[in-house]
């Protein structure tokens, strides 16, 4: 079999049995029941709300884009985290001593988060479902289509989550950093309310990065064609939509294979042990 293929296999597989273990590690699953919880209650408390000038419920608005922001989190935000933590760890390290290690490993995470990424996304749906019927409207195609963007929206931002993640060696400061930065993109891209209401130029910024179109691809795909009169331009903007995340896919797939490989040449025993050495300071 084909080296590079084999990597691609082997990584599949261990992101398949690292998926499984996570729903056997307590820690990890009571992240996943809290943070999806919260997104809940929201949607809880804004079910007896409309959105000004219709009769749909502000709840049924805010789910899709929730959705939409769960896909950046776990792309962006999960892919940073991992790569600094195994980075200072010596996962990446004893990746690297393999033939075609680096593949394998990205494979690996790519399927891990990507599955975790889904198991929270089919969770918070199920309950939106529940307290919200309007949403089945969108039948089975509105539900392949949030399947479809998801996957796109993941491949969009993991390789950019794992640029990101290779430049830090502190695992704190990318996270601090990337909670900052994706905190503000959400504040700005409609995720909770119109964004219409915001400045123009927020606006701009807004439709530079990949949340602002998750969020509207999921509206699209679960929201009836009138509510799309909030939105710019009153229309759901599918070629657009289309357009700026497959850029962002190209750029990523591009930009991280290269990036990646020479943060992996640059990788050594003794630089290994002087983060572990840093990170048992701070933790002393």
């Amino acid at each position: 079999m084909n080296a590079a293929l084999h990597a691609v296999k082997l990584g599949l597989a261990r992101g398949w049995i690292e998926f499984k273990n996570s729903l056997t590690n307590p820690q990890d699953v009571s992240f996943t029941i809290i943070s999806t919880a919260a997104f809940v209650v929201v949607i809880y408390f804004q079910r007896d709300a409309t959105v000004p000038g219709t009769t749909f419920t502000l709840a049924g608005v805010t789910l899709p884009s929730m959705l939409g922001m769960l896909a950046a989190f776990n792309g962006l935000i999960g892919a940073m985290s991992m790569i600094t933590v195994e980075r200072e760890d010596g996962t990446l390290l004893r990746a690297k001593a393999l033939p075609q290690g680096m593949l394998g490993y990205m494979v690996g995470r790519i399927a891990l988060l990507t599955l975790q990424a889904l198991g929270s996304m089919v969770i918070l749906l199920a309950a939106g479902l529940l307290l919200l019927p309007d949403l089945a409207q969108a039948g089975l195609g509105g539900l392949l289509l949030v399947l479809a963007i998801t996957l796109i929206g993941l491949v969009a931002t993991l390789p950019l989550g794992a640029v990101v993640g290779s430049l830090f060696n502190n695992p704190q400061a990318v996270t601090g950093l990337s909670m900052l930065v994706v905190g503000g993109l959400v504040a700005i891209s409609g995720i909770f309310y119109p964004i219409s209401a915001v400045a123009g130029w927020l606006q701009a910024i807004a439709q530079a990065f990949p949340v602002y179109w998750l969020g509207l691809g999921m509206r699209a795909a679960l929201l009836p064609d009138s509510m799309a009169a909030a939105e710019i331009g009153g229309s759901w903007r599918p070629i657009e939509t289309i357009l700026v995340l497959s850029a962002w896919v190209v750029a990523g797939l591009l930009l991280a294979p290269p990036i990646l490989r020479r943060m992996a040449r640059r990788e050594s025993g003794s630089l290994m042990e002087a983060r572990r050495e840093r990170a048992m300071q701070r933790v002393g």
